[in-house]
């Protein structure tokens, strides 16, 4: 088995619309992976199919040699598929603290847990200045801190992450993909990353995939698609 995630025919509909078609891809273990496309093309709803939020209307998905498209969202979270929602989705109103222990709330392992907590305030050292702080009283960067910090706690194998740079001044979008890498390389977890920022996507990840009216179009390694005269006039601004 070489990839960790993989993604056979799928297609998904909303209500009678096609949203994605004959989508493929895959991720291996503790690789980064983007994918790219204007708005609307099927980059969420390709993120959404994977974690159970947007049932297949054909297609498999499968995740570390097991056929997951049928489960619920709660196994695939037990099995280590763990979503970072666009726009971040915190609980605004709980303490910080609260906001990481909910990613915990499947598992039983306590030391374990207590022992990943200390490590996203390891990465995220704000977070632990602030845990008696409610969630909404954070900056938008902290906030996106706070949802990747969430996901750890789920004791993740890979992260979807939808749009986290999203909205973020300059300066938190350097350390919010900064830091998705090093919790890449450190935890060896994968990623699958959508972003609008497609250059800096790129960069970030090892391959890409890109998507146009939820088709994929092209795939390959970072290098290659930067490189491509068609994704860059497309996508990386010439």
């Amino acid at each position: 088995m070489n990839a960790l995630l993989q993604l056979k025919n799928i297609t998904a509909h909303y209500g009678k619309a096609m949203a994605i078609d004959d989508v493929s891809l895959e991720v291996g273990f503790a690789s980064i992976v983007t994918l790219i496309g204007a708005n609307g093309a099927g980059k969420s709803t390709t993120i959404k199919s994977i974690s159970g939020l947007i049932p297949l209307t054909r297609g498999e998905i499968w995740f570390n040699g097991q056929r997951i498209d049928k489960m619920s969202c709660q196994d695939r979270v037990k099995m280590g598929i763990v979503h970072v929602p666009e726009e971040r989705r915190i609980f605004p109103q709980m303490s910080v603290l609260d906001n990481l222990k909910t990613g915990a709330y499947l598992r039983k392992d306590k030391e374990i847990i207590k022992q990943d907590l200390s490590d996203v305030f390891s990465y995220f050292p704000v977070l632990k200045e602030r845990t008696a702080q409610s969630g909404g009283s954070l900056s938008g960067g902290e906030q996106q801190m706070l949802a990747i910090g969430r996901a750890m706690m789920a004791s993740p194998r890979i992260m979807l992450l939808d749009e986290p740079t999203m909205g973020l001044s300059p300066l938190y979008v350097k350390e919010v993909i900064r830091i998705v890498k090093t919790i890449s390389i450190n935890k060896q977890i994968a990623m699958l990353l959508v972003e609008q920022n497609a250059k800096m996507a790129l960069k970030a990840a090892q391959t890409g995939y890109v998507l146009e009216s939820g088709r994929v179009i092209q795939k390959g390694s970072s290098e290659t698609l930067i490189n491509d005269e068609k994704v860059r006039k497309a996508y990386l601004g010439g």
